[in-house]
């Protein structure tokens, strides 16, 4: 690395009314370097990033970047000084193709009036032949991966001469095989001098492809260490403050009663094309399901049909001896279903609610949220506050909108209100995703304590570790179809074969 550090921050303090978000923290970057940022839900990685691309102003302190002193007022003169940004939430339009995404607002022209679409394909080529970064630029948006959309949000960046590219949580909607071919992207990019700040939960992709790791705590910053020294078990220290337990501590399920019962579905996707090809199975009372799968493979369609929110269009399914094959989404969670879902910003909060708001949005036409058709919004503040407590809500309180939340506090408001709600089926689909350890520690605690009781939960999520610490059973779907059932004491090989077809003849068969 060079000598000198491209990006300097000096004692950096944001406020908020009622929270000190940043207080005094310093960092700095190299070029070629990749610097991670850890820290908890609510410690104040964002407000810092959001301070270095200009959507902040701090309170106190400085942004040094190629040895000049800046105020950046927006992101356009963060973009100016060659700072950009991957949000944790793709801002892509997704009816335009690649190269009019990336090359939106700074567009080619010829003749001073007219778009250079040939000069802007051509652009987004060669920047995607020379970091590493295949996409095609004639393609829409809405029909290419996830983990493509990804390279095009990196491309904007590049494309407006990012020297320095803060990546939010890149990982955390990425199948394992995108975050692999995303570390190789990083490296290609250190590689030919680009800098990175690497915000994530995930320890083990810290520790691949960092070269230094800054720690902040509830907005301090706790230190700065070389990631070669440093292990999973010291970096969830000192985030937390405490020694965290990373493997689930559980004893052995004790099944009862079926308690959801699943029999030949078949479900479409939005093109009309079957992504549930007649899938069966049961969910006990007392025990933990689980389902892996590389994702796309008829996962969120399935969570989509059980919780009542696709159509059927074969099949059974019920609850408890309540049959549900035509219910609707509230019919469902009347019935005593729990969702958790993937999506917590589409289908789990309404942002420009309160938290007090999101937690009584399935029950607030009956006690004690209502009285007589009259709402109680005093009891509801009150209800809030406790599960705030409760589930460590950082960032709010009870009157603060869903929307000024960071994603994993807003994943902490969907689970306090499922879990609260003692629904006899727990649907947790992908119920970490953006949380730190210590709260990824607490819900997996609380998902073992609703098993214990009795509770049956339907785990679905694309982490393997969290599959095989939780789940009692495992089921592996791939291509719309349950291809293998396994234990608690399947390993991550056996899981991996399963996952990528290697059985789905013997099944077919």
């Amino acid at each position: 690395m060079s000598a000198s550090p491209i990006l300097e921050l000096r004692g950096i303090t944001k406020r908020f009314p009622g929270i000190v978000a940043n207080d005094d923290v310093s960092l700095d970057l190299y070029p070629g370097e990749t610097h991670a940022l850890l820290g908890e839900n609510g410690a104040g990685k964002s407000t810092l990033m959001n301070v270095l691309y200009g959507l902040y102003h701090p309170d106190e302190g400085e942004i040094i970047v190629k040895g000049q002193r800046l105020s950046l007022g927006s992101p356009r003169d963060a973009i100016e000084h060659g700072i950009g940004m991957v949000h944790q939430h793709f801002m892509l339009i997704p009816v335009m193709t690649v190269a009019e995404n990336v090359v939106l607002a700074s567009e080619p022209t010829h003749g001073r009036a007219f778009l250079d679409m040939a000069a802007a394909i051509a652009r987004v080529e060669q920047l995607s032949e020379q970091f590493g970064l295949a996409v095609d630029a004639r393609a829409r948006i809405e029909s290419i991966t996830v983990g493509q959309q990804q390279r095009v949000e990196i491309l904007k960046a590049l494309y407006r001469g990012a020297d320095i590219l803060i990546l939010d949580e890149p990982t955390a909607v990425l199948t394992p095989q995108e975050a692999d071919e995303l570390f190789r992207i990083l490296g290609s990019l250190t590689e030919q001098g680009k800098s990175v700040i690497f915000i994530s939960h995930k320890l083990h992709e810290v520790l691949a492809v960092a070269d230094r790791v800054s720690v902040l705590r509830r907005g301090k910053l706790v230190e700065t260490i070389p990631a070669a020294g440093a292990t999973e078990a010291s970096l969830a220290r000192a985030m937390v403050g405490r020694e965290v337990l990373l493997r689930v501590d559980k004893k052995p399920a004790a099944p009862g009663e079926t308690l959801l019962h699943v029999e030949d579905l078949r479900v479409v996707d939005d093109r009309g094309l079957e992504a549930v090809r007649g899938v069966s199975f049961d969910v006990h009372a007392g025990e933990i399901v689980g389902i892996a799968g590389v994702d796309g493979n008829g996962q969120t369609q399935l969570i989509d049909a059980l919780a009542g929110l696709r159509p059927i269009q074969g099949g059974r399914v019920a609850l408890a001896g309540t049959d549900l094959t035509s219910a609707t989404a509230k019919e469902a969670l009347d019935a005593g279903l729990g969702h958790i879902p993937e999506d917590r910003q589409r289908r789990g909060l309404v942002l420009q609610f309160t938290i007090a708001e999101n937690i009584a949005l399935h029950d607030f036409d009956k006690e004690p949220d209502s009285h007589r058709g009259w709402l109680r919004p005093r009891i509801m503040l009150r209800r809030a506050a406790g599960l705030i407590k409760a589930f460590d809500v950082r960032g709010g309180g009870p009157q603060t909108l869903a929307g000024a939340l960071s994603g994993g506090n807003q994943q902490k408001v969907v689970l306090a209100r499922e879990i609260e709600r003692d629904p006899r089926v727990l649907i947790a689909a992908q119920p970490t995703r953006g949380l730190d350890v210590g709260a990824i520690e607490f819900v997996h605690r609380r998902l073992i304590e609703e098993r214990d009781e009795g509770r049956g939960i339907l785990l679905v999520s694309l982490e393997l570790d969290e599959i095989l610490s939780l789940s009692d059973r495992i089921f592996v779907m791939y291509e719309g179809r349950l291809v293998a059932e396994y234990g608690p004491d399947v390993t991550e090989e056996q899981l991996g074969v399963a996952m990528t077809g290697g059985l789905a003849k013997e099944v077919a068969a």
